[in-house]
């Protein structure tokens, strides 16, 4: 047991490191795929890298009329936070660090922490540009929760109610009862639908075109970052492409869990490697189905749209998905 304990903890430091890399080579990766879509040549896959590097040696100023405690320890909540999902969703075929009876609820909770953080950090700063981003990240972060709890609730009532004995709030409990066996072609549909308004969400957790009205250079000069700058504003940018890793991940997790090792009938070693490969790319095509394509193809929307979009398409969406899925278990 307490070789056990001792591994997690080790193994803590390693996944927050894995995040954070994987975070920014992905984002890497977004950029050049963006530009290139765009016609434009595009920065090199380090890119990421040397912009971390550069803001890390930046001057880290703090406004004069900010709140400056408050200011300082946001950039720390939304990092922490963000890493600490980490520990709780599968990654590469292994299980969560920390899984345990109600994986699946707490992710939900902690994945509010990081937008909150940057809401607090932009009324905190004492910017009237910051303030307006800030009130427009928290309606965009009520928009997105009550669709994102209807499918997670959908996914968690199949597997309860065709398994009542088992946690279904557990990544664990999800991964080894794939969703899309569980039912007929009605709760397929459904399960369809689901599976692409989640995919939608991505650029709202995210805050990348056309969901990015909290930041709208044009408008307010950066929104709700814009009295951030050095190691604060650094931490927020890792923050932000890590979190890119735990929503693709949350969604391989929900409706990917399949792992290759067991089709190849592999073990050991090779399992484990096999296994992280074919993770890295079923994030690579969620990451670029859910957030680049929808990058470069849209503008960013106006406040009014981005509610009705999730507050009436998503939310409609999800529970006629819902609804097929459990007409499909009912009959």
């Amino acid at each position: 047991m307490v070789e056990i304990l001792w591994f997690k903890i080790l193994l803590i430091p390693i996944v927050a490191i894995f995040g954070v890399c994987l975070g920014l080579f992905y984002k890497g990766i977004d950029r050049i795929l963006v530009a290139r879509m765009q016609s434009r040549m595009g920065p090199p896959i380090t890119q990421p890298y040397r912009d971390f590097k550069k803001l890390m040696v930046k001057d880290n100023i703090i406004p004069v009329n900010s709140v400056k405690w408050l200011f300082n320890l946001m950039p720390i909540i939304a990092l922490s936070t963000t890493l600490i999902i980490l520990l709780y969703i599968p990654l590469g075929g292994v299980g969560p660090i920390l899984g345990g009876h109600g994986d699946l609820i707490l992710v939900l909770y902690l994945l509010i922490f990081p937008a909150l953080a940057s809401i607090l950090g932009g009324f905190s700063s004492g910017s009237p540009y910051a303030i307006i981003g800030a009130q427009r990240e928290m309606i965009v972060l009520m928009s997105y929760e009550f669709p994102l709890a209807v499918i997670s609730i959908s996914i968690a009532w199949l597997i309860s109610s065709l398994n009542p004995g088992l946690n279904a709030f557990s990544f664990s409990v999800i991964g080894n009862n794939v969703i899309w066996g569980l039912v007929g072609p009605m709760g397929f549909v459904g399960l369809i639908l689901l599976f692409l308004t989640l995919l939608f969400i991505v650029q709202g957790e995210l805050g990348r075109a056309p969901f990015d009205v909290s930041e709208a250079d044009t408008e307010i000069a950066g929104g709700v970052l814009a009295e951030y700058s050095g190691r604060n504003l650094a931490l927020f940018y890792l923050a932000n492409v890590t979190k890119m890793v735990v929503i693709g991940s949350l969604i391989i997790a929900l409706f990917l869990p399949w792992n290759i090792s067991n089709f190849l009938n592999l073990t050991g070693v090779l399992a484990y490697t096999s296994d992280l490969l074919f993770f890295l790319i079923k994030l690579f095509f969620v990451i670029f189905i859910g957030s680049t394509l929808i990058k470069a193809a849209a503008a960013r929307f106006k406040i009014d749209q981005v509610v009705s979009v999730y507050w009436i398409y998503a939310v409609l969406i999800s529970l006629f998905g819902l609804f097929l899925v459990s007409f499909d278990v009912i009959l």
